[in-house]
């Protein structure tokens, strides 16, 4: 497949893998059987944080996928499905799912009533730009305040000014980006919040401010728990909530590419 894009054979030429901005997402939990605390629902590939960093490199990254998806789904979704097949009709008669139901509707009617003038595309592309130049591989305290309240005046505009053409009614691509792209402007705010927080650097997470006179990634040991962020609707309101890493059988090292 490598070669097919590069022309080159990666036996006899090295690979060309750099850096680029999906090095700096986390990795999400599963089990042995791909399976996230979510019943039904994996996680393969990239998305799991199964070789957490190793996965991240291109090479392993497309290994990864062809396994959890070739060798290792197909003999463990079996067992979620071979319970859930006796499970039935999911009731819908409940205060959550109508609760659910009246905000998605809400947003759908919002949308498409919504009289704008710039496009899903342009308020994604600058999004991504911000993103991109504020927080991405490194990033720095004041870059990462400037890049919060940059999306949080985005996401303003961007319930104000978007314009999704169509109908409701109908197989819509760009109102089902619109949501998509609220969620990301949620997102990418709390990412900026939480990469602003974490004052330290590790892996693909460069702080500026946190490295050695060598220019290598500083760890710092307080900083070593999970981040779970409660959603308490604005991103500026989320409640952080830390799980601490526990090394017994390993020594915590600082990560140099000498």
């Amino acid at each position: 497949m490598y070669e097919k894009i590069v022309d080159e054979n990666p036996y006899e030429t090295p690979m060309m893998i750099y850096p680029a901005v999906h090095y700096t997402m986390g990795g999400i939990w599963v089990d042995y059987n791909l399976q996230t605390t979510v019943p039904g629902l994996y996680a393969i590939g990239e998305a799991n944080f199964s070789d957490h960093g190793a996965n991240r490199l291109g090479a392993s990254a497309l290994m990864q996928g062809l396994a959890d998806g070739y060798f290792v789904l197909p003999y463990t979704i079996g067992d979620y499905l071979s319970h859930d097949i006796r499970t039935g009709p999911i009731p819908t008669d409940t205060k959550e799912f109508d609760e659910a139901e009246k905000n998605i509707q809400k947003n759908i009617d919002h949308f498409i009533k919504n009289k704008g003038t710039k496009s899903v595309d342009h308020f994604h592309r600058r999004l991504g730009k911000i993103m991109w130049d504020k927080c991405g591989m490194s990033r720095n305290e004041n870059d990462l305040k400037i890049a919060i309240e940059e999306i949080a005046s985005l996401r303003k505009e961007f319930y104000k000014e978007v314009m999704v053409p169509g109908s409701a009614d109908e197989f819509n691509e760009q109102l089902a980006k619109a949501e998509r792209v609220a969620d990301f402007l949620e997102l990418g705010e709390l990412f900026a919040k939480d990469a602003l927080i974490r004052e330290e650097s590790a892996g693909g997470h460069f702080r500026d401010e946190y490295q050695t006179p060598e220019g290598e990634a500083m760890r710092r040991k307080e900083f070593q728990f999970v981040s779970a962020w409660e959603y308490k609707g604005e991103p500026k309101d989320a409640v952080l909530h830390k799980e601490d890493l526990l090394y017994n059988n390993i020594e915590v090292k600082e990560r140099s590419y000498k």
